[in-house]
């Protein structure tokens, strides 16, 4: 059983998605993580891009020869109630302070191909993490939201980008609600990351269809408008993720 996924984002009018061009107001933000909250998720997910604003870079991989078998790592919670910080990181590029942010327990999503001395390192670190293809290019998200459900208990997700992470579980039908803050914003920039970015080549027809739940008029002119997710993506194989 696979946790209720939320795809919330706060995306201009015309679906970019990098908020730093837009120079948005403090309460802006506050508004973003307010309505975020209102859903009470388990757990949080973005891909490796995103995740690095969070890390301190990309990992220092030094040599290590003793082989690391391929299991998932799970350390038990600190916390009770706490949620987690899934980072989609399939070939072990993030390089962690700690194994929290703000409170929340990381766990990292891996592929098979994985270096021994990174896993090393999340070891050493305490953070958790599972395997979800054989190659890291290529990563089973259906699989991914089995092994939350069962090795963490995870019933509710909040899925946060970036545009390909999210293109990815929209094309493998794995998207169950859209929660949009639209910002009052045109952004107007050529090859900036939208809010839903497929992979796997152009299609004859859209990726979903929506239903409307709800429109509400949010804080600094923002719309909060909640959609279900009427017809899954057209694929549930794997998807490629750029490293």
């Amino acid at each position: 059983m696979k946790p209720y996924v939320i795809c919330h984002m706060m995306p201009s009018v015309d679906g970019r998605l990098r908020t730093d061009r837009w120079d948005v107001p403090e309460i802006g933000h506050d508004e973003y993580e307010r309505t975020a909250d209102s859903y009470r998720a388990d757990a949080w997910i973005c891909g490796r891009k995103t995740m690095e604003e969070f890390a301190g870079g990309r990992s220092v991989r030094s040599h290590r020869r003793e082989k690391i078998p391929r299991d998932d790592y799970v350390v038990a919670r600190k916390r009770r109630g706490a949620r987690y910080a899934i980072a989609l990181d399939p070939e072990g590029k993030l390089h962690w302070n700690d194994n929290e942010i703000d409170g929340d327990p990381i766990i990292e999503v891996l592929g098979e191909d994985v270096s021994n001395s990174f896993l090393a390192f999340l070891r050493e670190k305490g953070i958790s993490y599972v395997f979800a293809g054989r190659k890291g290019a290529e990563l089973n998200l259906s699989r991914v939201l089995e092994k939350l459900a069962s090795r963490f208990g995870i019933r509710k997700l909040m899925l946060e980008g970036g545009g390909e992470t999210n293109g990815a579980f929209l094309h493998q039908g794995l998207v169950d609600e859209l929660s949009l803050l639209l910002t009052p914003v045109a952004d107007g920039g050529i090859g900036e990351p939208t809010l839903f970015d497929v992979e796997h080549g152009r299609s004859r027809k859209a990726a979903a269809k929506l239903r409307l739940k709800s429109v509400r008029r949010a804080a600094s002119d923002m719309l909060w408008i909640k959609y279900a997710v009427r017809k899954h993506g057209i694929s549930t194989s794997s998807s490629k993720l750029r490293p």
